[in-house]
């Protein structure tokens, strides 16, 4: 069985359920994972993965969300039963942390999907408790490949080339406006606002016409390298899904994002 793409919706699920590896990765930057909820209601089959503990390295220096260790990552994929199967990652806020597993997974050859309009999307019934973990053995642990993520020291040069740099986090983060998450407010020099909601259209994603016709508008076509950024590397890996949806195959995740660079001696713009 294949993914008919990156992006399926239930009907499709629904057909799929015992064919798939299921992935719920319900969190809230003000609550942190939603284990709770999960075990409250779940689509059956779904397995939770902890944003935190499963899909990150502890915060530091890096950021709040760095890349877990490919070895680290291996065996959390093995406590979730990510292995042979494709899988499907879902949410409760329209994908955008769901997308950051996709582009994990798929940036190591995994085949992963993100379930269109997520938990409110599914209309079928719920399960609750824990559902029982695969426990795959994956021996081998996949190195993050280069050419799928970008560090600071690389963004300069990489805009300099040509490559557009777009921030997923809201206008107001992006203009530099006082907030409660970022100590030192502004962004990128020479990024783009982009936030992660623009990809939606009534809780789902738009057409893949839309949001070529959208990065359009911003210089970015096909063939235009595009880095993605946010405040930590979660929301940008939704702009990578909408940008993939969009035809861009050229495009790179900046994991450590506003929560690494902001805390750097790196120069800081602000304004539009």
């Amino acid at each position: 069985m294949e993914l008919p793409g990156p992006l399926v919706d239930t009907s499709w699920l629904e057909r799929h359920l015992s064919e798939v590896a299921l992935v719920d990765v319900r969190w809230a930057i003000d609550t942190g994972p939603q284990f709770e909820a999960y075990r409250a209601g779940h689509i059956p089959g779904a397995v939770f993965a902890d944003l935190d503990l499963d899909l990150s390295a502890p915060a530091g220096a890096a950021g709040r969300h760095p890349l877990p260790t490919p070895e680290a990552f291996a065996k959390a994929r093995a406590n979730l039963g990510i292995g042979a199967r494709p899988v499907v990652v879902y949410d409760d806020s329209n994908g955008a942390i769901a997308a950051r597993l996709w582009w994990m997974l798929d940036s190591i050859g995994v085949p992963a999907a993100v379930l269109d309009g997520g938990l409110s999307a599914w209309t079928g019934e719920l399960e609750t408790g824990d559902s029982q973990r695969g426990d795959e053995d994956i021996p081998v642990a996949v190195q993050w490949p280069a050419d799928r993520f970008i560090t600071a020291d690389d963004i300069p040069s990489a805009v300099a080339a040509g490559a557009v740099l777009i921030d997923a986090r809201s206008a107001q983060r992006f203009r530099g406006d006082p907030n409660p998450i970022d100590t030192r407010p502004g962004h990128i020099p020479g990024a783009i606002s982009r936030p992660w909601t623009e990809n939606m259209e009534d809780g789902r994603f738009a057409s893949a016409d839309v949001l070529a016709s959208q990065l359009e508008t911003m210089g970015i076509r096909g063939d235009t390298p595009l880095v993605a950024s946010c405040g930590s590397g979660v929301t940008a890996c939704h702009n990578l899904l909408g940008s993939r949806l969009a035809g861009i195959e050229d495009a790179r995740l900046y994991v450590g994002s506003w929560s690494e660079w902001s805390h750097s001696d790196l120069p800081v713009a602000r304004g539009e």
